[in-house]
Order: structure tokens, then sequence, then C-alpha cells
């Protein structure tokens, strides 16, 4: 049980630090894929960096692919 004014310990994520609006899936789909594309981006500079050839490639479609969904997504809710 967590004590009033304490934030519940996240799970090792391999992300540092965070809040709760940094995590997906409190917030629907639309956010789910927004963290999913940050991240992404990150893990992707992190493979160009080290010369990971296709897993910066795959990470690169990975990315284009969240922020072609956002993109509908936005383009749909204005309509």
């Amino acid at each position: 049980m967590t004590r009033p004014g304490k934030k519940r310990a996240r799970a090792a994520s391999g992300v540092p630090g965070g809040s709760r609006h940094d995590e997906p899936g409190e917030g629907g789909a639309d956010e789910a894929v927004a963290f999913i594309a940050e991240q992404v981006g990150a893990l992707r500079k992190l493979a160009e960096r080290h010369k990971l050839d296709v897993l910066h490639y795959l990470l690169g479609m990975t990315k284009l692919e969240a922020d072609e969904h956002l993109r509908l997504r936005t383009k749909r809710k204005l309509s």
C-alpha cells in the first residue's frame, strides 16, 4: 500500500524518472502511440550511434508508422 503524498515505485522499464502522464495506457490509444513514437525515436538514435543498421532501419519504420497513425487520427478529429 502506498502512503499519501508518495508515488508508487515504477517497474524497471529502462526509462529513468518520468511521471504518471509519461506512461502509456492512461489516456487511450493516441497517448500510447505518442509515447511509443517518442521512445522509438530515442532508441533509433541509440541504434544509429552504435551502428546497428538493421535496428536503426526497423525503429525508423516503427516511428514513421506511429507518426502516421497520430497524423491520421488528428486529421479525423478535425473533420
